[in-house]
C-alpha cells in the first residue's frame, strides 16, 4: 500500500491536481510515525511512511493547510473521513482545496503493548501472518499482532469512507460496533465505584494538553488556556475538583460533534482512557434524541444545536439523587 500511495501522490503532484501532499513520516524511533507534509517526488521517496503505526489522524492539520494557496492531497482512513466531514460542516477546511484518496484503515498498532510486554530496545516490527516479529538490540522477539493493536481499533465504529475523491483498495462497511460496552460497564457501577474510578484516571493527568492538540473537534483559533488574559493559561490543575472538571468540561464541548476517533486516548502519554468520557455522551445523544454519528454528512444539524418540540426535558436527561 505504501508504494501504490506514493505511486498515487507523484501521479497528482506531477500533473498539476495539488501542489502538496500531506501524510506521515518516521521520527526518531521504528513505530514513531508522525504527520508530515512533503511537495516532491524526491521528499515522498525519502520519507513517506504507511505502515501498522500509521494511526494519526491527519484531517485537523487541514484547518490551516487547505486555507493555504494550491489544492493539497491527504490520504484518509475511513475513521478519517468522519472527522474531516466534521471540520467541513463547522467551515473549518476549504473543501475545494483538498484531494481526498481514501485508503484503507486498521487496525493499528500501539507501541505502548509491545513495549509492556518487556520488549524493549525496539529497531523495528514486522507484520508476518498477524505475527510480529520485532527485532531489537537484545535479539528477535515475537508476540500475537491483535494483542498490540489500538484500543481505538479494537471497538472500530466503521470501515465505510463518507467522502472521497479516488478511493484505493475496497470499500468496507459501517460496523455493528461494540464501542459502547466499557460505558455500559461504567454506567452499571455504583456511584461511588465510577467517581474512584474517574478519580484514579484523571488524577494521572499531567495536563500537557496533547488530548486538546490532538482532537479534530478542538480547533478554536484562540483556546482559553492558550490566552493569556483568561487567567488559566497554561493552567496545571491546582487540586482535585480541577483535576476532574478539565476533562469533563472539553467533553461538553465537543459533545455533538465528536465523531469518535479515539485520537484523545492514543495520544495521552498518561494512558487515560478520555474516549471513554466522549462515548458516554454520544451514547446519551443516542438514547435522548436518537441514532446521530457526527461527521456522517455535512449537511444534519446535531441534536445540541437543533431544537425540537418533542425534545426531552431537562427532568428526563437527569433525575436529581438518582445513580
Amino acid at each position: 500500500m505504501q508504494e501504490a500511495m506514493i505511486n498515487k501522490a507523484k501521479q497528482l503532484l506531477a500533473d498539476g491536481t495539488v501542489s502538496r501532499v500531506i501524510g506521515w513520516k518516521r521520527g526518531e524511533f521504528a513505530y514513531d510515525i508522525t504527520p508530515a507534509v512533503f511537495e516532491t517526488a524526491e521528499e515522498l521517496d525519502k520519507e513517506f511512511v504507511y505502515d501498522d503505526f500509521t494511526a494519526a489522524n491527519v484531517s485537523k492539520y487541514l484547518v490551516k493547510e487547505s486555507k493555504k494557496e494550491g489544492k493539497i492531497l491527504v490520504f484518509l482512513k475511513p475513521c478519517d473521513t468522519y472527522s474531516f466531514n466534521q471540520l467541513t460542516k463547522e467551515h473549518r477546511v476549504v473543501r475545494e482545496n483538498v484531494y481526498i484518496v481514501g485508503i484503507p484503515g486498521g487496525p493499528k498498532l500501539d507501541a505502548e503493548k509491545i513495549k509492556a510486554k518487556g520488549i524493549t530496545g525496539i529497531l523495528s516490527v514486522k507484520n508476518e501472518n498477524y505475527t510480529l516479529k520485532i527485532d531489537t538490540v537484545y535479539g528477535e522477539e515475537k508476540m500475537p499482532f491483535y494483542e498490540a493493536v489500538l484500543d481505538k481499533c479494537a471497538s472500530c465504529k466503521s470501515k465505510k469512507h463518507v467522502v472521497y475523491d479516488e478511493l484505493m483498495g475496497e470499500e468496507g462497511d459501517v460496523l455493528d460496533s461494540n464501542r459502547f460496552d466499557m460505558v455500559e460497564k461504567l454506567e452499571n457501577m455504583a456511584a461511588q465505584e465510577r467517581y474512584d474510578f474517574w478519580r484514579e484516571q484523571l488524577s494521572k493527568c499531567i495536563r500537557c494538553n496533547a488530548c486538546r492538540n490532538v482532537c479534530p473537534a478542538c480547533t478554536c483559533e484562540k483556546c482559553v488556556f492558550d490566552n493569556p488574559d483568561s487567567g488559566v493559561e497554561n493552567k496545571a490543575p491546582a487540586d482535585s475538583f480541577e483535576e476532574n472538571m478539565f476533562h469533563i468540561i472539553r467533553a461538553f464541548h465537543v459533545a455533538g460533534r465528536c465523531t469518535d476517533c479515539g485520537e484523545c486516548s492514543r495520544v495521552c502519554p498518561q494512558n487515560i482512557p478520555l474516549h471513554l468520557l466522549n462515548r458516554k455522551f454520544i451514547k446519551d445523544i443516542n438514547s435522548l434524541y436518537g441514532e446521530y454519528q457526527a461527521g456522517e454528512d455535512t449537511t444534519s444539524r446535531a441534536p445540541l444545536n437543533d431544537y425540537k418540540q418533542n425534545d426531552c426535558e431537562a427532568s428526563v436527561v437527569h433525575e436529581r439523587g438518582v445513580e
